[in-house]
């Protein structure tokens, strides 16, 4: 779940953070439905929007808005690529599996894909797309009210004192409103059919195998559709990689924020003490923790005003909220250290965050709470609450506490894919240690259950996100762009320092 971050806004709120029909699924998984009429050659065209690259080609794809029922009503698919730079070296396509769950693909080949080193887009076409309920894809939400698009609402922080009432309103309002206004549409959003999808964009660009590079939670989407479609993965990238507990899932992801926090904070603390910081905020790096846990309580006392803010305040948990998209790239640690210095002179940033949309914040939730089942037990919440604001004073209890999944009107349509050593040994992950999103333990998790079927690089850094290429680790980069273009992986784990 992975909100977007910049180099200075170190509040920016932003979107958040199954079966198989050839191949070999999981033991668990509920058996595909038909996959339906071949799908249709995609009839490429000029891209709306701005900033794009030239070369950069638009399609719409119709798939089955439910698979179980492929001559029913269809929905479209936006899907985008630039074509191989260098035709005579092409060897296939390379899809591109967008993050969030909400976020959009289908500027991506622009964008992310642009960063590429220049041998691997003369290899591949780079394809991508806006997931189901999104972007120029047939989209939904679930008109909540202005309110509760804040992640100050979203995200379950609890209030100052640990109480979860608040909370309890505020999750069963969103999952209320949701099935209120979603349709049927948002019910059928889930990884199981992004996997799908991504099946049936394969098949519309005339590929018997794709190669990937998913980030995120595209890793998530991406080890589901190797696991489901083993027969159609050629080469598999997967960067920044979620746990596949699937007794858990995106709760384990969740959760995972408390762990995330503290593998990367150091890293901040670290650059806020240095004598030679241009914003130091301590002498020592627990001075620097002492004045964020002294600052927050302070506001959870007493808010600043904020005017054009979602709520109007700079409370302890916007503080919090803050800190935690900060901490997803070292490019946010200024910003945030300026934030702190402001507020304790009771000031506050010019500049407001902005709220995610309705259709992203409607795909997040309803993947989230669509992929698997979330408990219903809220003294449970309170009471894992009270024990993570002890234990992770510095996300005081939000990753455990509870959420609209746990009022949803839907149970998940698919059993959540157990990922599995099956397969074909073609996944390569890659994965920086200090993850405040998706922890290095998570990563591992993963890694654990492809077994043989994976090599793992790790990088011995902090940030989240395309640890390949946006990283600037040679070691990482060469070993991934070597394994595109050749196939070649590491023959064990490698951890690049």
């Amino acid at each position: 779940m992975r909100p977007m971050t910049g180099k200075t806004a170190a509040l920016t709120l932003a979107t958040a953070a199954t079966a198989s029909v050839l191949g070999v699924a999981s033991a668990n998984a509920t058996p595909d439905p038909p996959a339906g009429p071949a799908a249709a050659a995609l009839d490429w065209g000029a891209c709306e929007g701005t900033g794009l690259d030239p070369r950069q080609e638009c399609a719409t794809l119709k798939v089955p808005l439910d698979y179980r029922d492929p001559g029913g009503r269809r929905i479209s698919l936006a899907v985008s690529r630039i074509p191989s730079e260098r035709p005579r070296a092409r060897r296939g396509a390379l899809v591109l599996i967008p993050g969030g769950p909400g976020s959009p693909g289908l500027e991506q080949p622009s964008t992310l894909g642009k960063q590429l080193p220049q041998s691997v887009r003369d290899a591949y076409d780079i394809v991508s797309f806006d997931p189901r309920g999104l972007g120029r894809s047939t989209h939904t939400g679930c008109d909540l009210n202005p309110a509760d698009l804040s992640l100050l609402a979203s995200r379950p922080w609890p209030a100052p004192n640990g109480d979860i009432t608040e909370n309890i309103t505020t999750s069963r309002r969103i999952a209320d409103t949701c099935a209120r206004n979603g349709g049927e549409l948002l019910r059928t959003i889930s990884t199981v059919n992004e996997a799908r999808d991504i099946d049936s964009v394969r098949r519309a660009l005339g590929e018997r195998k794709l190669s990937a590079w998913g980030v995120s939670y595209g890793t998530y989407a991406g080890s589901v559709y190797a696991q489901l479609f083993p027969e159609h993965t050629d080469r598999w990238v997967l960067d920044s990689n979620d746990d596949p507990d699937p007794e858990r899932v995106e709760r384990g992801w969740l959760a995972n924020y408390a762990v995330g926090v503290e593998d990367t904070f150091p890293d901040f603390a670290r650059w806020a003490s240095d004598p030679g910081s241009p914003v130091r905020l301590a002498e020592t790096p627990d001075g620097v923790r002492r004045r964020v846990l002294d600052l927050a309580a302070r506001l959870d006392a007493k808010p600043l005003p904020w005017p054009g803010a979602n709520p109007p305040e700079l409370n302890g948990n916007a503080l919090r909220q803050g800190m935690l998209n900060a901490l997803y790239s070292r490019d946010g640690f200024e910003g945030l250290a300026r934030l702190i210095v402001d507020a304790d002179a009771g000031e506050v940033p010019a500049e407001a965050p902005a709220d995610p949309p309705q259709d992203a914040a409607a795909v997040s939730l309803a993947t989230i709470c669509n992929d698997v089942e979330w408990p219903t037990s809220l003294p449970d919440y309170a009471r894992d609450v009270a024990v993570s604001r002890k234990s992770h004073p510095l996300t005081a209890g939000m990753p455990v506490n509870v959420t609209p999944c746990a009022f949803w009107h839907d149970e998940p349509r698919d059993k959540p894919v157990r990922i599995t050593e099956q397969g074909p040994s073609n996944v390569l992950l890659v994965q920086n240690k200090r993850d405040v999103a998706t922890p290095y333990g998570g990563a591992r998790g993963l890694r654990r259950a492809f077994g043989d079927r994976a090599r793992m690089v790790s990088v011995d850094a902090m940030g989240h996100g395309a640890a390949y290429v946006e990283n600037g680790s040679a070691c990482a980069d060469r070993r991934v762009t070597d394994f595109l273009l050749t196939g070649e992986r590491p023959k064990r784990d490698v951890l690049c320092r």
